[in-house]
């Protein structure tokens, strides 16, 4: 099969998420990952290609190497996958925290965005909350029944006492589900998926992985915690961290996730 303008050998379907069709295959003899998506908006492959970029720092946790990107598609190195297992979450913890200090120069990045299909904006804003509800929050409330964007909004209202502690922008993926981690036989946990990346709270990376729980958790915060510790009541906003996601996934999918966003906006308002 061809692919971002290379020629693929011995391509055979794997899992590619919930948006893209994806293969296993060859390159010049090196084991690849190939994915496409038949309705790609303008820039989503290229979109990742730079996040991987972004996110790839000294100490931080492993990302796989861009082979190819064009508009149909992108290629990356294969990670052969292991089981999760608790040094891997150790390991990933600490790696985490040292990405997550590779501080941006603002919140936001240098261009937009995607979570999922979806756009995401990513101009910069002086503070995190007024980036979260500029850029995270109100552009996906079209989806939400009145009563739940109504308190939804009351999250907006009070962001500024909400939102904790100011800290300086992070270098964080910005959708780190577990779906987003690759567990290596090489013992590492690897980042895929990285075209949410940007300048952002690095409590955001550590909501989103309790949002859809990550394998050993625990682990990872602990280690996270050893290296870099968060400050007081990072628990209990997590909420607030998990409203965009939720907010997203509405967007996208319906069902549920209304009523899911409106009681995260309720825990976080309980929470300030």
């Amino acid at each position: 099969m061809r692919l971002a303008g290379v020629e693929i050998e011995a391509a055979s379907p794997v899992r590619g998420g919930d948006i893209c069709q994806a293969w296993r295959g060859r390159l010049a003899g090196r084991e690849v990952f190939a994915k496409t998506f038949t309705a790609a908006p303008q820039g989503f492959f290229a979109t990742e290609a730079r996040g991987l970029a972004m996110l790839r720092v000294a100490g931080g946790p492993p990302l796989p190497d861009v082979v190819a990107v064009d508009d149909d598609g992108l290629v990356l190195d294969w990670i052969e996958p292991g089981p999760p297992g608790r040094a891997a979450a150790e390991l990933f913890g600490r790696r985490l925290a040292a990405m997550h200090a590779a501080a941006t120069p603002a919140f936001g990045a240098a261009s937009d965005g995607f979570v999922g299909s979806l756009p995401l904006g990513n101009a910069s804003a002086p503070t995190w909350p007024a980036f979260y509800v500029e850029r995270r929050i109100l552009p996906y409330l079209a989806s939400l029944e009145p009563e739940q964007r109504h308190v939804v909004e009351q999250v907006c209202a009070r962001i500024d006492d909400l939102a904790g502690p100011a800290e300086p922008p992070a270098r964080i993926h910005g959708d780190l589900w577990s779906g987003n981690l690759v567990w290596g036989a090489d013992g590492e946990v690897w980042l895929v998926d990285a075209a949410s990346a940007h300048g952002g709270h690095r409590e955001t990376d550590l909501a989103m992985l309790a949002l859809f729980s990550a394998p050993h958790l625990d682990t990872i915060v602990a280690a996270y915690q050893e290296v870099a510790p968060l400050a007081d009541g990072w628990r209990r906003r997590a909420s607030l961290h998990q409203l965009h996601p939720l907010l997203a996934h509405a967007t996208l999918f319906g069902g549920g996730y209304g009523a899911r966003a409106a009681a995260a906006a309720r825990a976080a308002l309980g929470s300030g």
